[in-house]
């Protein structure tokens, strides 16, 4: 059950082409946006999709692939862990961000 404690698996459409980033000590991150959808029916009985963002991000031979194949509107599944990282604004304040580290990609559809 220890791997369990910090797993997340989601199956989703890019919100956009992965920004691809080149490091100066040689290693590659892709950043993208992956939309989720779950669809329910209202109380008058009309389908709602609810869709949430998540933030991904990808490091090396995983990011080389994400580069390659992936693009705006694919449809596909990832496995990762949640990561939560904090920096300073322009105006002093600490901000946080939460992401999710794609260790695992399937390319999934037709697009």
């Amino acid at each position: 059950m220890n791997t369990l404690r910090n797993k997340v698996q989601l199956i989703g459409n890019l919100g956009q082409d992965p920004e691809i980033i080149n490091l100066e000590s040689g290693k590659k991150l892709a950043r993208f946006t992956l939309a989720t959808n779950e669809s329910y029916k209202n109380a008058q009985g009309e389908k709602i999709t609810d869709t949430q963002w998540h933030q991904v991000v990808a490091w090396g031979k995983t990011a080389d692939v994400i580069e390659k194949y992936v693009v705006k509107g694919k449809e596909i599944a990832i496995d990762g862990k949640l990561t939560t990282r904090s920096w300073e604004d322009k105006d002093g304040l600490k901000r946080y961000t939460t992401e999710v580290v794609c260790s695992e990609l399937l390319m999934l559809g037709g697009k």
